[in-house]
């Protein structure tokens, strides 16, 4: 398919909306939210014979035409493809992702986001990190914590530098326990510059989609998310939780899974997936 036939309605459509208002701060969280509710982020073309391309006629293809989800590099650059045809103002960014078995920093354009600026405000958008991902944008303009439900975020400057940080699944104030998710810097980038980091992402035994096949979706009060050959039911805090999240695991077996993928998720894949879960290679250079 072309440019010419990615249309902007059958796209709203696939997220559950309907015609769009002004491009305001209202209709960016909507579309924010019906994003995360609606779009998967997976890696199962990696799994199942496939490569990504970071080509925005095939991207939208497999995202609105075949209902399947990406990871950030497709996920995102669908977005802001979306948010410049709703008419905002945006440029997208190059993060940086903390690495949990190092502790360090993966490489530059390890992750792709997007900054909307609207009404002399700017906006930090991500429609494609996982169960760490904030539901709605988060400010740029403070360091000031920023709650979303349960949780708590706050962007933390220093010398040029944005840190996104949150509290995991509490919220104990400006004076909790901060966990740094990425970093990022506010220099403008273009598509093509993530084109190497998404080739190594598929290719690299020090990159979790590589190593594991995962898919996962933000639900009305919780998170669904399957990875390897488990189907973990996350549930927020609620009363009838006692305030506590809740994850329940339930182990699969191989035949199982495709069904698993088109009953929770939505997902018909056209090549068999390999399910893969495997232990993740520490990166041999650190940032």
């Amino acid at each position: 398919m072309t440019s010419v036939d990615m249309d902007v309605g059958k796209y709203l459509s696939r997220i559950g909306l309907t015609a769009p208002g002004e491009p305001d701060l209202e209709l960016l969280r909507s579309v924010h939210t019906r994003q995360l509710l609606s779009v998967p982020f997976e890696d199962l073309t990696v799994h199942s014979g496939g490569r990504v391309q970071l080509d925005l006629p095939l991207l939208y293809d497999k995202i609105v035409n075949q209902r399947r989800g990406g990871f950030c590099y497709e996920n995102n650059s669908m977005f802001s493809w979306l948010l410049t045809k709703l008419g905002f103002n945006l440029c997208l960014l190059s993060g940086q992702v903390k690495n949990s078995i190092t502790d360090c920093y993966g490489p530059p354009f390890d992750h792709l986001i997007i900054m909307v600026t609207l009404e002399g405000r700017r906006w930090l958008c991500d429609v494609g990190f996982g169960s760490a991902g904030f539901t709605v944008p988060l400010s740029l303009d403070t360091e000031d914590p920023q709650e979303q439900g349960h949780r708590v975020y706050r962007i933390r400057e220093a010398a040029g530098t944005r840190f996104l940080e949150w509290q995991k699944e509490e919220n104990k104030g400006a004076d909790g326990d901060w966990v740094e998710i990425y970093k990022f810097t506010l220099e403008p980038r273009r598509l093509e510059d993530f084109t190497e980091m998404c080739n190594y992402h598929q290719t690299s035994p020090s990159s979790i989609f590589f190593c594991k096949s995962l898919c996962t979706i933000l639900k009305p009060g919780g998170r669904l998310t399957y990875i390897g050959r488990k189907l973990n039911t996350i549930t927020f805090p609620t009363e009838a939780t006692g305030g506590v999240v809740e994850t329940t695991t339930r182990e699969l077996k191989d035949e199982e899974i495709p069904g698993i993928l088109a009953e929770k998720f939505g997902i018909v894949l056209q090549s068999p997936l390999i399910p893969k879960d495997e232990a993740i290679t520490p990166p041999p250079v650190m940032y």
